[in-house]
């Protein structure tokens, strides 16, 4: 697929991002009414737009002070929605850290675990997706990935057996650069996986070019990474009052549109903001309600920022 047949797949999905939001609201996510959702394309189950990130804001100790915070966080998370909720052998005490909360506030029932294996050789891979199983008490585990490519071939071979056998419900595969979405694609379009993580933000758009039509046309779900483009997008808006058009989609904060600026695209399945704070992860968690942009407030939203 060149980039005029990509253009063509955006513009087709753009025509029918109205229809496709209706149906996903249509659907209510578990414990909620109206938070968007949207289909797991290889299996159809469904996941609300808006998970939870773990990197650097669940890398704390076994204090009791250092964890409330993030219990808070949780716990809003999971009353508001949530469910999907992504960590990595590479986050530090991360995994350990939501595996143990989680627990003791009795949501394991309810939230969608994804982590990652990040080693190189098919033994230290296995050896390190069942020490994450075991910090994160998931197993099976909603979903792993081979973060950032790492020995990809190794890891996906045993990941193919573990699907079969039901150690893992998905498989995927991340990265956080656009330098690497060349490699992404190569794997989607060559074997068959159910999710890839990738870099997507009003800030960082390469997506759009090639790898998004692409895992449209395969049906591979997309999560957002670094949907705050590291807080670049913050920095650029930080003297600008909220535009009065913002209202037009339901957003009362920047966090807001940027968030739905993401998860409107037809191809993203959800985005994954990381905080410590209840009050931001409240703010955030309201992007996956009500109305959502179309094309023209897209553009908006795109020049508001660049």
């Amino acid at each position: 697929m060149d980039r005029r047949d990509a253009l063509r797949m955006i513009a087709a999905a753009a025509a029918g991002i109205s229809g496709g939001r209706a149906n996903a609201q249509s659907a209510a996510a578990p414990g909620t009414s109206s938070m968007m959702v949207r289909k797991i394309p290889s299996s159809g189950e469904l996941l609300p737009v808006i998970g939870l990130g773990t990197w650097q804001t669940f890398d704390v100790g076994a204090d009791a002070a250092e964890r409330a915070p993030l219990e808070e966080v949780l716990r809003e998370f999971a009353a508001m929605g949530g469910r999907l909720i992504d960590s990595s052998p590479m986050y530090g005490n991360s995994e350990e850290v939501a595996g143990d909360i989680a627990a003791r506030l009795g949501l394991r029932p309810k939230l969608f675990i994804a982590t990652k294996v990040w080693t190189s050789g098919k033994a230290a891979g296995i050896r390190q997706m069942e020490e994450s199983m075991k910090k994160l008490r998931a197993k099976p585990i909603d979903l792993m990935q081979v973060h950032n490519l790492l020995d990809a071939e190794a890891h996906l071979e045993t990941l193919r057996t573990w699907k079969h056998q039901g150690i893992v419900r998905y498989i995927g595969v991340t990265h956080y650069t656009e330098g690497a979405h060349e490699a992404v694609s190569r794997i989607i379009a060559a074997q068959p996986v159910d999710f890839i993580q990738i870099n997507y933000s009003v800030g960082e758009r390469g997506a759009e070019q090639r790898l998004l039509p692409l895992a449209l046309e395969r049906g591979v779900a997309v999560i957002a990474n670094r949907p705050f483009a590291g807080g670049d997008v913050f920095r650029r808006v930080r003297s600008k009052p909220l535009p009065p058009w913002a209202a037009e989609i339901d957003c009362t904060s920047w966090a807001q549109l940027l968030l739905k600026f993401v998860v409107s695209h037809p191809a993203i399945t959800c985005a994954i903001p990381a905080t410590a704070k209840a009050e931001h992860l409240r703010d955030n968690m309201k992007a996956g309600y009500g109305r959502m942009p179309d094309e023209k407030l897209r553009a908006l939203i795109a020049a508001a920022i660049n």
